[in-house]
């Protein structure tokens, strides 16, 4: 009989032996192979976490006290012993569970995050509450990666949090590392320090990983755990790391004993203080094709094989391996060229060029702001770095961008992969407010390619600039096939052209391809139509307001936000030149979008071409002729 079925509640927990706790933790894991191979996601994490979810339900009141997670990627088996086992087979689908956790799903999801080191500030806030509200009983657990340690936020909340009170916050930090040393005979139980052990030499080689990468306090916090300030070196206990910034420590503890870290999280509960409970945890454990794979241990995969973890499909060109390709091309001409990322060497197509170019690649660790700002900093130096990073991400370091980058006028490039419409990953992923937030910085230049061969030519053209920074933003998925200009007009690329047209549709990148669709439709119901591309977006070409003002009505399609974008832009240009020119701007709305394919949620906002098609054409009902 399946002991997941019957587990509807944490309460369920309480009562199951530990032989029966054991048996739970293989059926999940079991189930998150088999659903998430089906749906897609993030599969490595979540196997990682099993036991140490079920250990923290069993010691926390959920949801009077919260558990936080940081990033909501390895929530899935919180889902699952939260009600929700049962809706799996809809994970990440429209309409079913979302892959990061969600309010509206449950009372056991208190924050909807996935941009990683914020829990601990969300914990901070919420303790502080309680006290102020007298609820003394209530207890707040925050579960951090180890990356999340290299992020400021953390670090600046983790000053906040240790201040002396009383406020019972629990940290934990699931250090998912490749492998560990397990806790030797009584220690983690009995909360011993680890001294001249391996498991305390390991300790230490983490805390120096993590610590070297964090700003400020890294240096100094690490060269104190081993003892170079305080002269005892080799007999230093390894929760000086934190103790010295006045928090308590218990660790590290087996990831994967659940009455190992049950007893240890009893004891960090009723501390009645901030505690840091140091988890060691392996990503990928339990299945053997994340166990063996030595990229990422699977932390986020398509539809693959259950058996093997294979791709189930042949994957089509990427706007990334596109990206990606090119760099190392322009690396091996340009020996300034240097590439940064924060945290997502692979995903954003940087391992070829770090393979290639090791000592001119900088991973900073999940620290956005401070990547932009040493890029300037290389910039500075006589270097060209390329920042790559996700859209969404961007929107954290936009005050490094305007201060840092743009007023100096540092020659970086920012190449924001997964820009616009993302879908799969919710409305945290969608990168639609890159163009509406870069719109209001000076001496910015931004790309926005509609397909593969003008992505290579918008970076090239972006490295050749040493007094500005460029951003070039690009889509996720496939890159569509070539879409060559008709004529190049000098500020814009005709794509499709006509005598006197009744529309002239002005597509923003990726959008250029259902743009023309759409205008062979419109065609087909006798319209002219135009369709141009201004290829550089940012800032506005005086050329293009000067074309487009001689134009009757002009169409903006783009994958950001409507209010704020480059639409308004060009409609507010034409109003200053006092165009009598009629414009309609189509891109997303401003609000959050709920997790679907891109071509779904591109469909529902009426931005596919049939959508777009529909409002032209209703919008040339009305349009002197």
């Amino acid at each position: 009989m399946s002991i997941l079925k019957g587990v509807e509640s944490p309460a369920d927990l309480r009562s199951l032996t530990p032989m029966q706790l054991d048996q739970l933790a293989i059926e999940i894991r079991a189930s998150l192979v088999d659903y998430v191979t089906r749906t897609g996601g993030h599969l490595g994490p979540n196997l990682g976490v099993v036991e140490l979810t079920l250990a923290l339900h069993l010691v926390f009141d959920s949801p009077k006290d919260p558990i936080l997670w940081d990033t909501g990627h390895q929530t899935y088996v919180h889902k699952m012993i939260t009600g929700r086992a049962g809706d799996f087979d809809s994970l990440r689908q429209e309409g079913g569970l979302s892959g990061y956790p969600s309010r509206a799903e449950s009372i056991h999801d208190v924050i909807e995050n996935s941009h990683a080191s914020t829990a601990l500030s969300y914990a901070d806030g919420i303790a502080k509450a309680f006290e102020i509200h007298g609820e003394s009983d209530r207890h707040v657990v925050a579960v951090v990666g180890d990356g999340a340690l290299t992020g400021g936020m953390t670090w600046e909340a983790l000053n906040n949090i240790a201040d002396g009170s009383d406020r019972s916050i629990v940290i934990v930090v699931n250090d998912n590392e490749r492998s560990y040393s397990p806790t030797i005979g009584g220690m983690a139980r009995h909360l011993a320090t680890l001294r001249t052990n391996r498991g305390y030499e390991k300790f230490l080689d983490w805390g120096k990983s993590v610590l070297e990468r964090t700003p400020v306090v890294g240096a100094p916090v690490y060269d104190a755990l081993h003892g170079m300030k305080k002269g005892i070196k080799d007999f230093i206990a390894p929760q000086g790391l934190f103790e010295d910034l006045g928090l308590k420590y218990i660790g590290p503890i087996d990831g994967h004993n659940i009455s190992d870290m049950k007893f240890a999280f009893q004891r960090a509960r009723d501390f009645g203080a901030p505690v840091i409970v140091h988890v060691i945890t392996e990503k990928g454990r339990g299945y053997q094709p994340a166990e063996s794979d030595e990229a990422d241990r699977f932390h986020a995969v398509g539809i693959v094989d259950p058996d093997t973890g294979k791709p189930l499909t042949q994957s089509a060109k990427s706007w990334t391996s596109v990206f990606s390709g090119e760099l190392v091309a322009i690396g091996s001409e340009r020996q300034d060229v240097v590439a940064i990322t924060a945290a997502m060497l692979g995903p954003t197509g940087l391992t070829p060029f770090a393979e290639k170019y090791p000592t001119r690649t900088f991973d900073v660790g999940i620290a956005e702001q401070h990547a932009v700002t040493s890029a300037v900093g290389m910039a500075h130096a006589g270097l060209h770095p390329v920042v790559a990073i996700y859209s969404t991400f961007l929107n954290r370091a936009v005050d490094q961008v305007i201060m840092d980058c743009a007023l100096h006028n540092a020659g970086v490039t920012f190449a924001l992969d997964r820009s616009g419409v993302t879908g799969d990953d919710g409305a945290s992923h969608n990168g639609m407010w890159d163009m509406a937030l870069l719109r209001v910085v000076p001496n910015l230049d931004l790309y926005a390619p509609r397909d593969g061969q003008q992505l290579k030519s918008a970076l090239r053209s972006s490295v050749a600039k040493s007094d500005h920074p460029t951003v070039i933003r690009f889509s996720k998925g496939a890159v569509p096939a070539d879409i060559p200009a008709v004529t190049q007009l000098g500020f814009a690329d005709v794509l499709l052209a006509t005598q006197r047209p009744d529309v002239s549709i002005v597509a923003i990148g990726v959008m250029a391809t259902p743009a023309l669709e759409a205008a062979h439709s419109l065609q087909d119901q006798g319209f002219n139509v135009e369709v141009i591309d201004p290829v550089q977006v940012l800032p506005l070409s005086p050329g293009l307001i000067n074309y487009l003002s001689n134009r009757e009505f002009v169409v903006t399609i783009e994958d950001g936000l409507v209010d704020g974008g480059i639409g308004e832009a060009i409609g507010s240009a034409l109003r200053r030149a006092n165009s009598p020119t009629r414009v309609i701007s189509l891109g997303v709305p401003k609000k959050f979008l709920d997790h679907a394919t891109r071509k779904s949620i591109l469909n529902s906002l009426q931005l596919d071409a049939q959508g777009i098609a529909a409002t032209i054409a209703e919008g040339l009902k009305t349009t002197v002729r």
